[in-house]
């Protein structure tokens, strides 16, 4: 049993949740052969490209109010298409550790882009770049028209510098506050002048905007590029650091343990930002499979939603009450509540979102009704429009399918009840729980009372 609990919390992890399917093809497999196979699933990089080309502007040359209304109803549909494509791609992968990483740079390099083909171009080159070169995923995001323009660099000019890139690049992309003084942030500004994109979105170097003036940057003065500072931040030992911080709280406890996170930032730097070596790093050393590090991180809505999708194989008949889930939770794809990005760890819970989570799971599985009356980010309000009237989905079906008779099938002979909630909640199980499980006669209510208990919401 001692293995298949490794395996489990791995895929709890480093994936979406372990099914009764996979276990079926790991049983007995030595876990760092389990964490090769994961890696070896990454392999498959293919892009999301539901947005073909680019939003048609050409409607609101003519001005008039349907064309605006046109216009306004094309770009919802595209984000809302995107979003639905990504959810359904983490749903249906075999490569869930190259998603979860998607999904760990979508909230490093935060970005809000009303331009869906924009943020499918990044959410793509964040794919792509995974589990490869952390320098080679920074200097593409930096030339990201999402980015760009999301961060204003599309005015940063000589004589006009616009330093919201810049800070940013420092405070939340690679070195960390307390590292960098504000003059560091000034003359990075400065080097970062003329970094923009065309009309066809794409980027561009405007050389004639650019400032070739001598800057100083963490105390090296030269007439420094954007390139030339970005190469410099990756110099500086504190960026593996501050990186393997961040994943250390994504994959392993809140509470960073500064040993092992040195240990980390280690193997990181000395690798040249190599990412893959870092991730084997963590997976296969003996301090990520402690008991403190199992079961005790609060799942992102997202990991949520794709976790019950991938386990109970479901389908929807109406995908945009997905939206509604993610918004209800406080996790909308692409739209994150600022350039920090979600918080997470506890923040994911309070009492509006714990009532829907612990709601949800028997909505999906019984095809339910549930009442959308959640706060809405005013910011968001455009794309929630996305849904028409919000109105009209409260109250009414979800209409989701999940596979009842592939789930039953795949749970193996005579496992027992105990048996079946052990595989299922990552945390350690109470009495209470446990008497209330063997109470239940039907093995599918109980499955649905386990996933939607509070313990659930654990991995």
């Amino acid at each position: 049993m001692g293995n298949i609990n490794q395996v489990k919390h791995l895929w709890a992890r480093a994936g979406f949740g372990l099914r009764f399917e996979d276990a079926k093809l790991i049983e007995n497999v030595p876990v760092k052969r389990a964490v090769k196979q994961l890696f070896n699933a990454a392999d498959d990089k293919v892009a999301i490209n539901v947005v073909q080309g680019d939003t048609d502007y050409s409607m609101l040359i003519r001005g008039d109010m349907l064309a605006k209304k046109q216009f306004i109803q094309q770009q919802r549909q595209q984000e809302k298409d995107l979003n639905l494509s990504w959810i359904n791609k983490m749903s249906t992968t075999n490569a869930v550790l190259l998603e979860k990483m998607t999904l760990f740079w979508h909230n490093h390099f935060a970005c809000r882009s009303k331009n869906a083909a924009f943020a499918q171009q990044l959410n793509n080159i964040q794919r792509a770049n995974a589990l490869g070169n952390f320098r080679t995923l920074l200097l593409q995001v930096a030339e990201s028209p999402a980015m760009l323009q999301f961060l204003n660099n599309q005015q940063n000019q000589k004589n006009h510098p616009n330093e919201n890139f810049a800070r940013e690049l420092m405070e939340l992309f690679t070195i960390g506050r307390g590292n960098y003084t504000e003059t560091d942030v000034k003359e990075s500004a400065r080097a970062f002048t003329g970094y923009g994109f065309n009309k066809n979105g794409e980027f561009v170097n405007r050389r004639f905007f650019h400032d070739d003036g001598q800057k100083t940057f963490l105390g090296k003065t030269g007439n420094f590029n954007g390139e030339d500072i970005m190469n410099m931040l990756l110099e500086k030992r504190e960026t593996a650091y501050f990186i393997s911080n961040k994943l250390y709280k994504y994959f392993v406890n809140e509470t960073p343990d500064p040993v092992h996170v040195n240990a980390m930032a280690d193997v990181f730097y000395k690798s040249g930002y190599e990412i893959k070596p870092l991730l084997e790093y963590v997976f296969t050393a003996d301090w990520f499979y402690d008991d403190k590090n199992t079961g005790n991180l609060i799942k992102s809505p997202v990991d949520f939603l794709v976790g019950l999708n991938r386990q109970f194989y479901i389908t929807y008949q109406r995908p945009e009450v997905l939206l509604q889930f993610q918004r209800a939770l406080g996790q909308l794809l692409f739209y994150p509540p600022n350039v920090a990005g979600w918080p997470g760890g506890r923040n994911w819970i309070d009492s509006s979102s714990l009532m829907y989570r612990l709601k949800i799971p028997s909505t999906l599985l019984n095809g339910g009704l549930i009442d959308f009356n959640g706060k809405a980010d005013p910011e968001d309000e455009a794309y929630i429009a996305t849904v028409r009237n919000q109105q009209q989905f409260v109250n009414t079906r979800v209409q989701s399918q999940p596979d009842w008779d592939k789930f039953l099938q795949n749970i193996p002979k005579n496992t027992s009840k105990t048996g079946i909630a052990q595989f299922m909640l990552e945390p350690k199980l109470s009495n209470t729980l446990l008497n209330k499980i063997n109470r239940q006669t039907d093995t599918k209510t109980m499955v649905i009372d386990l996933v939607s208990t509070p313990e659930y919401q654990l991995c």
